[in-house]
């Protein structure tokens, strides 16, 4: 009879389905935290000691060039680094026309002319500043 299955062969049939359908891990398995200690020291290529950051910045701003004296605006200008002893007052100047000159240089020039060295503009200081 058909109806008539030998004892065992529910747990058998269902143990073959399970080895065959891939089984199922919970997320919490899967994602177990690998912890540097926990490899053993030849395994690993290089151990980090000690860690130093190191960051630069510049001026929010085109050109990073004095148009004037042809230094970087984050260095000191031609002025300042003649006379050393003036260097912690050597700011930037920004017009309204968004030009950046060192302020000694900017200074030089518009006592001559009072346009901006770029666009010939009437020269407008915007702001000041380090």
């Amino acid at each position: 009879d058909a109806s008539k299955k030998a004892p065992g062969a529910d747990t058998a049939a269902a143990d073959a389905a399970t080895a065959a359908a891939p089984s199922k891990i919970s997320p919490s398995e899967t994602k177990k935290k690998k912890n540097i200690k926990n490899i053993p020291s030849q395994a690993r290529r290089v151990e980090l000691k000690k860690w130093n950051a190191v960051a630069m910045w510049t001026w929010d701003i085109e050109v990073n060039v004095c148009a004037i004296c042809r230094n970087l605006l984050m260095e000191l200008c031609i002025e300042c680094q003649a006379n050393q002893s003036q260097s912690a007052d050597c700011t930037i100047a920004w017009g309204v026309c968004q030009h950046a000159f060192h302020f000694h240089c900017i200074e030089r020039w518009l006592k001559t002319r009072s346009v901006c060295p770029l666009d010939d503009q009437e020269w407008e200081c915007q702001r000041c500043g380090k």
